[in-house]
């Protein structure tokens, strides 16, 4: 058998549970990401309650590398450690902050919540860890002729994402072998982010196709957008409901909302000039913005961030401030604070969740919700759900993909129907205006996903599409292969269930 080769142990034939392992012989490999399945998608060995397990042989896998911290990515890592996974876990600088974080969460949720139990696990996640920076090369076997290493590159998905380089040269004096992972490719232009810059060779190119049927609005567009919303909901005197995943899309979304407010701050600097209500905790302060003035403006409009995990994560995007774009650190040395802005509200407790999510129901009070999680299939956006989508004021505003099989996307595709959707066994009418913007999505739409391929010096004479539903696979295949002949070469597509060779 030829290698390099590659073995796929999960986002395949869906967009969740991302696992690829590139055998570099036959007693040695890697892995690269160890992703949770999630909604409809099920594992290679079927919808099984123990679908998340690790049933693939461990031996001979020399490391782990980790593109980014998203839980399709690395959620299965407390599976891969208690299936006796002993190896490093490599990732770039930013991300070895964030991975622990995401880890401790994960292992909460599926193992223990016992205290000593959580801390000894960390420690060991810890100890593994080897921190990556960015365009560097890291060796990974080196024996009998034989060199294989490892480089990451910036992927502008969130704050940490690369994606990775692995060359294998099999004998001194012969070419190498270039394999690409994508991970997953963020959109141009992302807040806070450093531009992706794709490689300048690839042999074997493993290309993440989530969009890969559409196009996304510009980041203009979508602004304007996300302001009509929410000034739809200030009229109507309701709730903006914005379910977001904890790392990188809420931080994203802060850092949008705090220069929309920035700008409206000097577009009506009379009102403005109130005494500006502090950030803080949800206790006193909303209560005091409600009463502050009658008429709701947006340099007074509270963001409330209902999300202790998000909390973390956007302390810790601030403690990385030296790895934001220029945009973001000129706001900085400005004085201007774009993810702890005096309009931020951070909700904790249960307690004070629970307080505000009555306080928004009863009264008629304009506000924005950000909460977790991102596809609504668990999280206190759920309560958020039950209570005000019923209620024509409200409105709910998706800025991320929505998997099949979760309750985000039955809302988003039955709630402009006036159609309804289950939470724990019942029923809830859909009466909110449901919203979609692609523009934020954290993912590379068909132009970009083809403008990484083709911005090469030298194009990958095999590309294997992955982390794709079927439609979004044929079609990016389609416009590959449209670009390859334009070019007049001869590159492999290869995707589940594709028609579109």
């Amino acid at each position: 058998m030829d290698y390099p080769r590659i073995t796929h142990h999960g986002a395949q034939n869906g967009v969740t549970g991302s696992c690829h392992q590139l055998h570099i012989t036959q007693h040695s490999s890697v892995l690269v990401d160890c992703g949770l399945f999630q909604g409809a998608d099920a594992s290679p060995l079927g919808a099984r309650a123990d679908h998340q397990l690790i049933e693939f042989p461990l031996d001979g896998i020399r490391a782990l590398i980790v593109t980014h911290v998203h839980a399709d990515h690395v959620g299965r890592i407390p599976y891969l450690l208690a299936a006796g996974f002993e190896g490093p876990i490599l990732c770039s600088e930013p991300s070895a902050k964030l991975l622990p974080i995401v880890l401790e969460d994960a292992f909460k949720l599926t193992f223990s919540r016992d205290q000593k139990q959580v801390e000894r696990y960390l420690k060991r996640v810890q100890e593994r860890i080897i921190a990556l920076p960015y365009e560097h090369w890291f060796p990974l076997q080196s024996d009998e002729g034989l060199e294989a290493k490892v480089r990451l590159q910036r992927a502008a998905h969130m704050l940490g994402s690369a994606y990775v380089e692995i060359d294998v040269q099999y004998n001194p004096g012969e070419a190498s072998t270039r394999v690409v992972f994508s991970g997953d490719l963020g959109a141009p232009g992302a807040p806070i982010l450093k531009p992706c810059v794709p490689p300048e060779r690839a042999d074997i190119l493993v290309l993440e196709s989530t969009y890969g049927d559409r196009l996304h609005e510009d980041r203009s567009t979508r602004r304007q957008r996300l302001e009509q919303v929410i000034e739809h909901a200030l009229a109507n005197n309701g709730t903006v409901l914005i379910p977001a995943f904890s790392v990188g899309r809420t931080q994203e979304l802060l850092y949008e909302l705090e220069d929309i407010i920035h700008s409206k701050k000097l577009d009506t600097p009379a009102r403005a000039s109130a005494p500006p209500v502090g950030a803080g905790h949800a206790r006193e302060n909303l209560e005091a913005k409600a009463n502050a003035q009658a008429e709701i403006n947006w340099p007074r409009l509270p963001i409330i961030l209902d999300s202790p995990l998000a909390s973390r994560f956007t302390q810790a995007y601030r403690e990385l401030k030296d790895h934001w774009n220029d945009e973001a650190q000129a706001r900085v040395q400005a004085g201007r604070k774009p993810l702890a802005f005096d309009q931020l509200i951070t909700v904790d407790s249960h307690a004070d969740h629970q307080r505000i999510l009555n306080h928004l129901v009863s009264s008629a009070r304009p506000a924005i919700v950000i909460a977790g999680n991102g596809m609504c299939s668990s999280g206190r956006i759920v309560n958020y759900l039950k209570a005000m989508l019923g209620d024509p004021r409200h409105d709910v505003l998706f800025v991320g993909y929505q998997a099949r099989g979760t309750p985000g996307h039955v809302i988003q595709r039955f709630g402009p129907r006036n159609g309804y959707v289950e939470f724990d066994g019942q029923r809830y009418d859909i009466r909110a205006g449901v919203h979609s913007i692609g523009g934020y999505s954290a993912h590379a739409d068909q132009a970009g996903l083809v403008g990484f391929v083709t911005a090469m010096e030298q194009w990958p004479g095999e590309i294997r599409l992955v982390h794709g539903e079927e439609g979004a696979k044929a079609l990016l295949a389609r416009a590959l292969l449209d670009a390859d002949s334009a070019r007049g070469l001869n590159i492999q597509i290869h995707a589940a269930a594709l028609s579109a060779r």
